[in-house]
């Protein structure tokens, strides 16, 4: 079934978000995964939190402060690779079928777009070094709204300016949490399950689930 619009989440579901710590896993150390793992979460703990206090900051400044906060957590590691971590999730490698899949899909003449928690900035470096910037046609942040996912108002950028009902969206995210929201929300909603993990939230399925991308 073709859709008017694939709308992407970007972190863990178009860019690998542990792809910084594993470029500098040997600096990092053994217990690089780890740190990573804490990194992402409390990337994602702070944005919800923030959200529900209506004390929003971007998600830069929530990538710099759980990634300060992972340094106290996980000792031993160097501080001065502090920068260059964050300069690498900067430019976060994407997943291997990504371009062929959305210049595929673009090619059915639907509209392509990443909905994201990412600032206007780092969205638009991950984008360009992954040399998406020719098929991706929008790019939507929440820091338009100065909120988080999973606020329904989030999802509605999309459908306010694709002038779209939900059900004509198809909705792609790795993450378990934005697909029930999506769902709430009324779009088509695909889990891309890449680290094969248990469902969740079973009041609010998804319409599929997938792998990878590579099937849509």
């Amino acid at each position: 079934m073709s859709h008017a619009a694939y709308v992407f989440d970007a972190y863990g579901t178009l860019f690998d978000v542990h792809a910084a710590v594993r470029r500098h896993a040997g600096d990092v150390g053994p217990n690089y995964q780890i740190f990573s793992e804490i990194w992402r979460a409390k990337q994602l703990e702070y944005s919800w939190t923030r959200a529900l206090m209506g004390a929003y900051a971007d998600f830069w400044q929530l990538t710099e402060q759980a990634l300060d906060y992972t340094f106290q957590r996980i000792g031993g590691v160097d501080p001065s690779l502090r920068q260059k971590l964050l300069d690498a999730y900067w430019k976060l490698d994407c997943y291997p079928e990504v371009p062929a899949v959305l210049k595929a899909l673009k090619q059915r003449g639907a509209h392509i777009a990443i909905l994201s928690n990412g600032s206007p900035a780092m969205l638009a470096s991950a984008v360009k070094n992954a040399a998406l910037d020719t098929v991706i046609d929008d790019i939507f942040s929440v820091d338009a709204l100065k909120t988080y996912k999973t606020a329904p108002a989030v999802y509605d950028l999309v459908t306010t300016n694709y002038r779209l009902y939900p059900n004509a969206v198809s909705f792609q995210s790795s993450n378990r949490w934005d697909i029930a929201g999506a769902t709430k929300f009324g779009f088509r909603t695909v889990w891309i399950n890449r680290s094969n993990m248990p469902d969740e939230y079973f009041d609010l399925g998804p319409s599929l689930i997938l792998p990878s991308l590579e099937s849509l």
